[in-house]
């Protein structure tokens, strides 16, 4: 018989999971609160509950007979597709609790510091008056932000005290459970890591280390522009986080699938694990690291959530450079999108996949809290000196139209 898999969220980046699932013939179900999302049209079947509706989602699940559930590119759902994994006895990369520590980013501070990881310090809070009272309690600048929202939605960096109260109405105004956290404000050594990661029966099967870079012009300058491999983080930084990641994965009883990890080193010397998620990352990630390094992580985490055999993982470190640019609009743009235009003698050289998210006709708001992604460039060069270079003459190249 036809297995059956329930995939929570309905954006773009969902689709390459459901090409995959049909290329494996699995029968895919989707599921959230949005009919028009766009990966709706692609599934075999769509199931009206909010990805933050465990009970719901369990009953979709129950009425559908599913064999597998993952919360792909879907920070929401990923606490609900835990708990149905764990009511209906399904594969998943860990427990209920351990999910829930895990997407609460307070949870987590308090988890890694209890345990004696690196970590920011940090506050969570229920009550707006709480955190103002905590004002003293922080070195400035501070970062304030919901536990629970994705794509940086939400995220306020604050430089006094002065500022505090609009940034905790604004976290406040994105989380979903009516948490937010406060935490010192880190600053890096290099680059910060963003990264999708491979477990089988707990222990890393793929790992691989990134530099995120930002764009201070765009409508939110949190949200990354640039991720490059390989990084320029120091070998022996790597092996320490690499070794500090599965520490976290044993405390944590964590099974196999797939996970968006990222990491820093700060400039304090210590390495830190910022934020663990048992999905799939946004902005494409798989699929690039797909190109790179030749590991099918969609496909291996649909086999993982189907409790299907997964062939362990061999992998080398790329010779080349490798980015994938976000497209996001400029600092205060709106309008209505038309397209995009790359220079051909760039496209030739160096653009190895284009991926919009934007259609034309697609108003474009500005919006400096939420953000707007509206698509992915995958570019390869020699090496990181001419991605630099590149990089550094996007505007001449890439062209976003607007009416």
């Amino acid at each position: 018989m036809m297995k059956k898999l329930m995939i929570l969220g309905g954006s773009v980046y969902i689709v390459p999971v459901i090409e995959k699932a049909h290329e494996m013939g699995i029968y895919v179900i989707t599921c959230d609160f949005e009919p028009d999302n766009i990966a709706h049209k692609y599934s075999d079947q769509y199931c009206y509950a909010s990805t933050v509706d465990k009970e719901a989602v369990l009953e979709c699940a129950i009425k559908c007979s599913i064999d597998g559930i993952m919360s792909f590119a879907c920070d929401s759902g990923v606490v609900t597709a835990a708990y149905v994994a764990e009511k209906l006895g399904l594969p998943f990369q860990c427990s209920y609790e351990s999910a829930r520590i895990l997407q609460d980013k307070g949870l987590f501070r308090k988890f890694l510091s209890d345990n004696k990881f690196q970590t920011p310090r940090s506050k969570r809070y229920t009550r707006r008056e709480e955190a103002l009272e905590d004002a003293i309690y922080f070195k400035w600048p501070v970062i304030v932000k919901p536990v629970d929202s994705a794509g940086s939605k939400g995220v306020t960096k604050v430089e006094d005290a002065e500022k505090l109260g609009n940034a905790i109405d604004t976290a406040f105004k994105y989380s979903h459970t009516g948490a937010i956290i406060i935490e010192d404000f880190l600053t890096f050594k290099g680059y910060r890591s963003d990264t999708d990661v491979f477990t089988i029966g707990g222990k890393i099967s793929f790992i691989s280390y990134s530099d995120q870079l930002f764009d201070a012009s765009a409508d939110n300058p949190y949200k990354p522009a640039w991720i490059i491999w390989p990084s320029t983080m120091e070998q022996d930084d790597q092996e320490v986080l690499t070794g500090e990641i599965q520490r976290l994965f044993d405390l944590l009883k964590m099974e196999s699938g797939i996970y968006n990890i990222e990491t820093c080193v700060g400039s304090d010397g210590r390495q830190y694990i910022m934020e663990v998620s048992p999905r799939g990352g946004g902005n494409r990630i798989a699929e690039i690291q797909k190109q790179i390094f030749g590991i099918d992580l969609i496909e291996a985490e649909i086999k993982s959530a189907l409790g299907i055999f997964i062939d362990e993982m061999k992998y080398g470190q790329p010779n080349e450079c490798w980015c994938e640019l976000v497209i996001h609009p400029s600092n205060g743009k709106s309008g209505v999108f038309l397209g995009i235009t790359i220079t051909e003698d760039i496209k030739q050289k160096y653009v190895r996949k284009i991926k919009l998210s934007a259609k034309p006709d697609m108003l474009i708001q500005y919006n400096p809290e939420a953000g707007n992604v509206m698509g992915d460039i995958f570019l390869k060069c020699s090496n990181r000196e001419e991605l630099n270079d590149l990089l550094a003459d996007t505007k001449k190249w890439l062209k976003l139209q607007f009416r």
